[in-house]
């Protein structure tokens, strides 16, 4: 693996540079520097505005409408965009379930959802997680039952998702369904695309201590959905589910939001580092953990460019990026000191007429802390990353 630039992969990072600089809003790059909230115009703007340059689906090959790039231009796109203070693109539909879709849906399925997908002026929503169904996501209990009154032409679903990311914003949820009880639960699964404005569809609200309202209840209750809307064959939904999994888990790394987040945290230790030399090993460590990690998403990164896909390696990917992320946080809490202790969670809103307490940069810090919490629970908890790791990878 050859981690010296080329001229030409330094003119595509200033190509990339200059379109970020261009095209993100101030606005919206404040708040990432700032620690605050995003709106949804400050993801949908800055994804339509990728879309257009035909960078959106950065990870899909040509075929299917992405940029066909190699390791290198993907490394390099995600590193400048977290440098220049973009907000992550939200996975649901380039990451998920676009490539679920062009690699086990049919023609027509692919002709329907992927245009607007890459464009981003179609929003999508995962409906994974239920109520008694999370880390045990073999034991959902949605069901879809094959309809006989119109030729079964469509299923009928009733049941809950939970923890669902912006499904307050999506248009479609892509959902897994019990389509059969009688089979072992991973056998009885299928891959279901639902229209979020189908009559019996219904979004509850679930608000974080962070004050963040990013994650919903949903509701399902006679939901009549196309047989057309179902991925591959019906009861092998797993299949599907677990290649999404190893692609979500691969992003959750967030290598370069982590590097953005150690510079961050030696901008905010300033004062303290000089009091506290303690504080300026923790972060050196920390900065050394994120370089580590940095290169083994290199080599699962190169494996894919040899045909390869995501395999149970990036489980090892997930978790140590999540404990990263969390270090982060609580490093943070430290640097802040005293200023941490009053809660503001209502200074992280744009539009807040609170006054801090303490200097600008102390608000986000717990808040950030208390919702990096999930991180290690979140597509796929530790304990179960743990577990594929030790019969996957390392054959225990």
């Amino acid at each position: 693996m050859d981690l010296a630039l080329k001229p030409e992969h330094k003119a595509f990072a200033d190509e990339v540079r200059a379109f970020a600089r261009k095209n993100l809003s101030p606005a919206t790059k404040e708040k990432t520097f700032s620690g605050k909230h995003y709106d949804r115009d400050d993801h949908v703007v800055w994804q339509q505005a990728l879309g257009k340059q035909g960078w959106l689906a950065y990870t899909w090959p040509k075929k299917y409408g992405g940029p066909g790039w190699g390791v290198t231009e993907r490394f390099l796109f995600e590193n400048v965009l977290a440098e220049e203070g973009a907000p992550r693109i939200i996975p649901f539909g380039v990451k998920m379930v676009g490539p679920v879709i062009y690699t086990f849906g049919n023609d027509e399925q692919k002709e329907r959802f992927l245009p607007g997908i890459r464009s981003s002026e179609v929003s999508w929503c995962q409906g994974y997680s239920e109520p008694g169904a999370g880390s045990d996501l073999a034991n959902l209990r949605t069901r879809a039952v094959r309809a006989t009154d119109s030729g079964g032409d469509h299923y009928i679903v009733n049941g809950q998702k939970t923890w669902t990311s912006y499904a307050h914003w999506g248009d479609w949820i892509f959902c897994l369904v019990r389509t059969n009880t009688e089979a072992k639960a991973q056998e009885g699964i299928s891959f279901l695309l639902i229209d979020m404005k189908t009559p019996g569809v219904t979004v509850r609200p679930i608000i974080m201590l962070d004050g963040a309202h990013a994650v919903n209840d949903v509701f399902l209750d006679n939901v009549k959905v196309p047989v057309a809307n179902l991925i591959g064959k019906e009861n092998e939904g797993w299949t599907y589910a677990k290649f999404l999994l190893a692609n979500e888990r691969l992003g959750i790394a967030e290598v370069p939001a982590s590097k953005r987040g150690v510079g961050m945290l030696r901008a905010i230790a300033t004062d303290s580092l000089r009091d506290d030399p303690s504080l300026a090993e923790k972060i050196a460590d920390v900065d050394l953990q994120v370089q580590a990690l940095e290169m083994s998403e290199l080599r699962a990164l190169s494996t894919m460019a040899l045909g390869g896909a995501p395999g149970p390696e990036v489980s090892t990917l997930k978790v140590r990026g999540s404990e990263i992320q969390q270090r982060i946080a609580e490093l943070a809490m430290e640097a802040v000191g005293e200023y941490a202790a009053p809660y503001q969670p209502g200074m992280l809103f744009h539009d807040t007429n609170e006054t801090p307490i303490g200097p600008d940069h102390a608000p986000p810090a717990a808040p950030r802390y208390f919702n990096m919490r999930k991180t290690s629970i979140y597509g796929g908890s530790t304990e179960i990353q743990k577990n594929i790791v030790s019969k996957m990878v390392l054959g225990l």
